[in-house]
C-alpha cells in the first residue's frame, strides 16, 4: 500500500438536483467519461501517493461496494465501504466512520468534486499551521454572465460568467484526528463542526487558484464530460504523475 494516509470520501448524498442521472444510480457513479465521478475522485489521490480510502455511503451504497470491488483501481490502494445510514448528515457521516480513521491525520473530500489540486501542497501547508483542520478554498465561476453599468445605468460592458471574489469550500479536507471531538451524529459538518474550529482558531484555508468543478447539477455533468471528451482534463493528475497508471485510463 502506498504511503499518505487514509482518505474518507462522502458517498452517501441522493443528488437531488441530478435527478435525471441519480434516479437509479447514487451520485458518486454518475459518470464522467464513461467512468464513475467517483472513480475520478479516487485517482486525484491515488496518483499522489495516498493508498487507504474510506467511502462513507448512504443512498444505494450497495451499488458503490459492487463497483469499488470490481473496477480496475490504480494499485496498490485499499478501498473500505462504511456504511453510514441513507439520511445521515456530512458530519455524522464522519463520526460514525471514526473508529476507522484512525488516531493520525486524515483526508476528507467530496464525491462529487475533482480538482488539478497539489495535495502535497494543501498537506505542507496544513502541517505548517499547526491546527486540526484545513479547508481547500476556491472561487468558482458565477453561473450567469455580469452586466456593469454606471451611476445612470448605462451599460458598460458584459463579462461571461466571471470569477467569484468570494472564496468557498471547495473540499479536500485535512484533519487531525481531533478533529473529531466537533462531531456528533447528527452534525452537518459545514455547520457547527467547522464553525467551531474557525471560533476556536483551529480552520486554516488553503487557497486553490487551479482548476476546480464540482457535479452539483446535470448542466454540471454535461460541462465535465465535455471536458473529459475534449481530451487533456485538467482534473486528470494521473496522466501528469509519475505514479500515474498509463493503463487505468
Amino acid at each position: 500500500m502506498t504511503s499518505g494516509g487514509t482518505v474518507a470520501i462522502l458517498c452517501g448524498g441522493r443528488g437531488t438536483r441530478l435527478q435525471e442521472r441519480t434516479h437509479a444510480i447514487p451520485k458518486a457513479l454518475v459518470e464522467i467519461g464513461g467512468m464513475p465521478i467517483l472513480w475520478h475522485v479516487v485517482r486525484i489521490y491515488a496518483a499522489q501517493g495516498f493508498g487507504r480510502f474510506l467511502l462513507l455511503t448512504g443512498y444505494l451504497g450497495e451499488a458503490i461496494e459492487e463497483f469499488a470491488a470490481a473496477a480496475a483501481w490504480p494499485e496498490p490502494i485499499e478501498i473500505e465501504c462504511v456504511d453510514t445510514g441513507p439520511d445521515t448528515p456530512t458530519g455524522g457521516r464522519i463520526c460514525l466512520a471514526a473508529d476507522h480513521v484512525g488516531d493520525g491525520p486524515f483526508s476528507l473530500t467530496y464525491a462529487d468534486g475533482v480538482a488539478d489540486i497539489d495535495l502535497a501542497a494543501l498537506g505542507a501547508f496544513h502541517r505548517r499551521h499547526g491546527g486540526l483542520a484545513t479547508v481547500t478554498v476556491v472561487r468558482p465561476r458565477a453561473p450567469f454572465g455580469v452586466t456593469q453599468l454606471d451611476d445612470d445605468d448605462r451599460v458598460l460592458s458584459f463579462e461571461e460568467k466571471p470569477r467569484l471574489d468570494q472564496w468557498v469550500n471547495g473540499g479536500f479536507f485535512t484533519f487531525e484526528a481531533g478533529f473529531l471531538k466537533y462531531l456528533e451524529r447528527d452534525s452537518v459538518l459545514e455547520h457547527t463542526p467547522l464553525r467551531l474550529a474557525a471560533a476556536e482558531g483551529e480552520l486554516h484555508a488553503f487557497r486553490h487558484t487551479g482548476f476546480w468543478d464540482c457535479m452539483d447539477t446535470y448542466k454540471d455533468a454535461v460541462t465535465l464530460n465535455d471536458l473529459w471528451m475534449a481530451g487533456g482534463a485538467p482534473w486528470a493528475v494521473w496522466d501528469r504523475s509519475p505514479a500515474a497508471d498509463a493503463g487505468a485510463r
